[in-house]
């Protein structure tokens, strides 16, 4: 007999008690709600109601979405004082409506500014398979929330990677849907013009099925596009016969450690991809244009905070909101230009493929505090280079599925594979995810708590 919803809760309840002094994935709990929630579940359940397809399904969500009745920290010593939000953010309202369950809110980089979520304020996320190491960043928390067994599925946000790089580094699938693709309303925004929301799970089933519940038009967000919702969980059985399918190489190989080229190539083999050096073109001038871009606009969003307070600010980004603030006007304008350019570029590209492969990190999790990393015999900042693979692909606005792959050499620790599509093709990339899934190549690995 299957578990009810409550007892789905209480067991997603006791395994966060159990582990998360040592993960530190949480900063805020919702558990009566969640009993709450659950109770409703099964009472419709026993009435013999139809069911949301999430139903019972307990998650959470990075600590930038609203959550009713709680102030929406975005990993913030600041936003404390702010007043608690009136009402869920619109992605959280859906899974609702879907019948999942929200049991609370995840560690992040302050404002979402970073890949390690080494936050000063509230700890850092501990990567579940190696307590020692990051959970990568921003959305750190809701990488190491799934890969601990704490939910199945959780919320983050991606901006330049900060869905891909968690899932990468703490093993479990993250999507990063297309830019406009889900309503951005009810969270705090790090960079308008750049900022994705998505979800990230312990299956390719429950992505798609995550990522389909909170598709829709949102006439109040102006951000999110009026496209017709196109289901994505039916065609995960339909394998990738008949899908062009390309490894990425240039840029991407040579920013890679031979671990996170051993997994993009197994992934390339498995999927049977007809050329493994496909050129993903200006990829450091798009990842280039995107810091500036990052910069400018976080900058601006907190200045008038910088000026005020800037000793409640994270120490590990400060000065880069205040290098961002200070940054001339012309740099950022050259930076959106450019982008029209690049992503015309990055469009005609897709005219070839369906699905493009390319490792989501550089390397494996680093140790918490690490300030160096060597790729190839390059001696790299070690958390801006988290990104290094993720920013060029955010910048185009295209979908992407981080896959969960265990590379040998790497200390038993995870590094995942990017599965790119065209803009608005997520379903393409979930399918090239589900492949991999069902090959056993992509998968999570319990954690040792």
């Amino acid at each position: 007999m299957s578990m009810t919803a409550l007892q789905r809760v209480e067991q997603a309840i006791a395994r966060i008690t159990a582990t998360d002094k040592q993960v530190n994935a949480f900063t805020a709990h919702t558990f009566d709600r969640a009993r709450s929630e659950a109770q409703a579940v099964d009472t419709r359940r026993a009435k013999g109601e139809s069911l949301g397809p999430l139903a019972g399904v307990p998650y959470a969500v990075k600590n930038l979405f609203d959550i009713q009745g709680l102030p929406t920290l975005a990993g913030s010593k600041i936003n404390r004082e702010h007043a608690p939000a009136a009402q869920d953010a619109v992605l959280v309202q859906r899974l609702q409506a879907a019948g999942a369950i929200l049991v609370g809110a995840l560690n992040m980089d302050e404002y979402a500014y970073g890949f390690t979520t080494e936050n000063t304020h509230y700890g850092p996320a501990h990567n579940p398979h190696d307590l020692t190491r990051i959970s990568g960043g921003s959305s750190g928390g809701s990488g190491a929330a799934v890969a601990a067994g704490q939910v199945p599925l959780t919320l983050g946000s991606d901006t330049n990677g900060s869905i891909r790089v968690p899932a990468s580094l703490c093993g479990v699938w993250g999507l990063k849907p297309t830019f406009g693709r889900l309503s951005r309303r009810g969270t705090y925004p790090f960079v308008h013009s750049i900022d994705h929301l998505g979800p990230m799970a312990d299956s390719v089933e429950l992505l798609a099925a995550a990522y389909d519940a909170m598709q829709g038009a949102d006439p109040l967000d102006p951000g999110c596009h009026a496209l017709a919702v196109q289901p994505s969980l039916p065609t995960l059985g339909s394998g990738t016969q008949g899908l062009r399918i390309g490894q990425l190489g240039g840029y991407f190989h040579d920013m890679a450690s031979d671990e996170a080229r051993s997994v993009a190539a197994l992934a390339a083999e498995t999927l049977q991809a007809t050329n493994r050096s496909v050129i993903w073109p200006d990829a450091a001038l798009g990842r280039t244009a995107a810091f500036v871009i990052t910069a400018s606009e976080g900058g601006s969003l907190h200045l008038d905070e910088l000026k005020k307070r800037p000793q409640d600010f994270e120490p590990h980004s400060v000065d880069r909101f205040i290098a961002g603030a200070l940054q001339p006007l012309d740099w950022y304008l050259r930076a959106q230009r450019f982008r029209r350019i690049y992503r015309d570029k990055i469009n005609a590209l897709f005219q070839d493929w369906d699905v493009l492969i390319a490792p989501a990190t550089p390397v494996a999790a680093p140790t918490i505090g690490t300030e160096w990393i060597e790729i190839q015999g390059q001696k790299l900042p070690s958390r801006p280079s988290m990104g290094l693979l993720t920013q060029p692909i955010s910048f185009a606005g295209c979908p992407v599925v981080a896959a969960p792959m265990w590379p040998q050499g790497a200390n038993g620790l995870p590094i995942g594979v990017q599965l790119i599509a065209a803009p608005w093709n997520e379903h393409l990339a979930l399918r090239a995810a589900a492949a991999l899934q069902q090959a056993g190549i992509a998968h999570l690995k319990e954690s040792k708590l």
